[in-house]
């Protein structure tokens, strides 16, 4: 029998590959978007995946004071779009919900909704993009509501690598989101790969002092095509460094080049991490729905697939000769 998306992710043995998406925007009617989930099923489906990721896209122009290189656009409540996803593919999604926006009651309601109307169990909860503007819940009170909740669900939360360079203590804030309740945390997109590798390194060793088994971190990577999207990852606080950012742009294939430099970090990361026994994932997104983007992601998807899966049986293997 197939193991679930949630039993995939708390076995440290076994691989976890995600696509990750957003919903359409607000106002497809349901025949529209019945066409849309289609069209992106079939396009998976000479791949092999456990499941889908489903954003909850905010506004957060909040969060910074530079202009959003592509206007924000409303989309439909992502539950809508992950209980249709899942009705049509048989396999299981992951859910977003940014919780600043709602009350302690209306969010328990929320809950309600997502378990009883949805049938969706498995959820990433995001908190307000920045301190600034009208926070009606915090991200502690939402663990906190969801753990009193009479409902079961099986959480994970969002882990960003550019905090730990800039402040670090993410590794800490991975720990504190365990003792919330999180099984599993899903990264930004990965373009600064030693940030990735300070992050994890610092959360292994403090997991290791304090006796707590190490919970999964599903690795994102993204392709670019060109300097709009770039102006994009870097606006959303995606690290790009100095030197990737010029040979993603000076290269006659932008396209191309990123799909091997997200290898290159993933190999990197691999490498420095793998004896550290902290259980990774993929989850590969477009950031645009460009078509040229959206097919990049599958190319990408497959390279790094494969890769880690070599890494991965490399691992089993030494463990069995040891």
């Amino acid at each position: 029998m197939a193991l679930s998306l949630e039993e995939k992710i708390l076995d440290p043995n076994q691989g976890v590959y995600l696509i990750g998406t957003t919903p359409p925007k607000h106002g497809t009617d349901d025949e529209q978007l019945k066409s849309i989930a289609e069209k992106l099923l079939g396009r998976l489906h000479e791949i092999e995946y456990d499941g889908v990721v489903i954003y909850d896209i905010q506004d957060e122009s909040s969060r910074t004071e530079l202009p959003r290189p592509f206007p924000f656009k409303q989309t439909v409540d992502p539950r809508k779009y992950s209980q249709l996803l899942r009705e049509i593919s048989h396999l299981d999604v992951i859910t977003y919900k940014s919780v600043a926006q709602r009350g302690k009651a209306e969010f328990s309601e929320w809950l309600n909704e997502t378990k009883r109307e949805y049938g969706l169990k498995n959820l990433v909860l995001v908190g307000s993009p920045s301190s600034h503007g009208d926070i009606k819940l915090s991200l502690n009170d939402a663990y906190q509501t969801l753990e009193s909740h009479d409902e079961s669900f099986f959480l994970g939360g969002v882990t960003i690598a550019e905090r730990h360079a800039n402040k670090r203590n993410e590794h800490q804030r991975l720990i504190e989101k365990t003792a919330q309740g999180c099984e599993f945390f899903i990264s930004q997109a990965v373009y600064n790969a030693q940030a990735t590798i300070d992050l994890i390194t610092s959360y292994a060793r403090t997991c290791r002092q304090q006796g707590i088994e190490p919970k999964r971190i599903i690795l994102t990577f993204t392709p670019c095509g060109g300097e709009k999207t770039l102006t994009f990852m870097e606006w959303l606080g995606i690290s790009v460094p100095e030197a990737t950012k010029w040979r993603i742009l000076d290269s006659k294939e932008p396209l191309s080049e990123s799909i091997r430099i997200c290898r290159e970090n993933l190999d990197l990361i691999l490498k420095s991490c793998s004896h550290l026994d902290v259980p990774l994932g993929l989850n590969i997104e477009s950031l645009t729905n460009r078509k040229e983007e959206i097919d990049a992601s599958m190319n990408l998807y497959r390279l790094l697939k494969a890769t880690m899966e070599l890494c991965l049986a490399e691992k089993q293997i030494s463990a069995v000769s040891a």
